[in-house]
């Protein structure tokens, strides 16, 4: 079995370089969960104090529009997964995240993790905080970019080339919701690149 060390390692290395920092302190605040398929992990209008790290599975980020649930991101193996917006600032928020299949996640105590930060010292805190706030805001420009400039089978193709399983492990009405498609306009478009 893998260590919750070697999980932090792997995790942070994957978006921050090879760093030495001493993730073994930070581990025993850590728990390994096992979730179970359309478990919500944070519901609307909480407050989440955890990061997940997903290390088999997938989740994905809802907010409700009416009665409906509109996915705003979808998550898997090797993501960080949670409601930031809600964790960085410490507020209840109305986005509710879930499972979207039995997954097994890294959860990390944010309190934990901010301490961790600054016993590493502010070059540290500065240098992972700029890192992890570039990252996200690049990943959500580019999503808000290919929402207004894609077509709908231009971004469901470059979803498929980045997630090849997704057909098999995400409800077709999530994946059409994240595309900001009804789920009719993803099967025609299905249909369409297989024919």
């Amino acid at each position: 079995m893998v260590s919750k060390t070697d999980i932090l390692i792997e995790a942070f290395q994957v978006s921050f370089g090879d760093l030495a920092i001493p993730w073994q302190d930070l581990a025993p605040a850590t728990q390994i969960i096992s979730i179970k398929k359309n478990q919500v992990i944070k519901a609307a209008g909480t407050t989440e104090h955890y990061l997940y790290f997903i290390i088999k599975g997938s989740g994905g980020t809802f907010s409700l529009k009416g009665n409906k649930l509109v996915c705003l991101e979808l998550c898997y193996e090797g993501d960080f997964f949670g409601d930031y917006y809600s964790v960085l600032q410490q507020i209840p928020s109305k986005l509710e995240t879930m499972a979207l299949e039995h997954s097994q996640l890294l959860k990390i105590p944010f309190q934990a993790l901010d301490k961790f930060y600054t016993e590493q010292g502010s070059f540290f805190r500065e240098k992972i905080g700029r890192m992890a706030a570039e990252s996200l805001y690049l990943l959500k420009q580019k999503q808000l970019i290919d929402l207004q400039t894609l077509t709908a089978e231009e971004r469901y193709t470059q979803l498929l080339q980045k997630q090849p399983h997704i057909l098999q492990r995400t409800p077709i009405k999530h994946i059409a919701s994240y595309l900001g498609i009804t789920p009719e306009t993803l099967s025609r478009i299905r249909r369409e690149i297989i024919t």
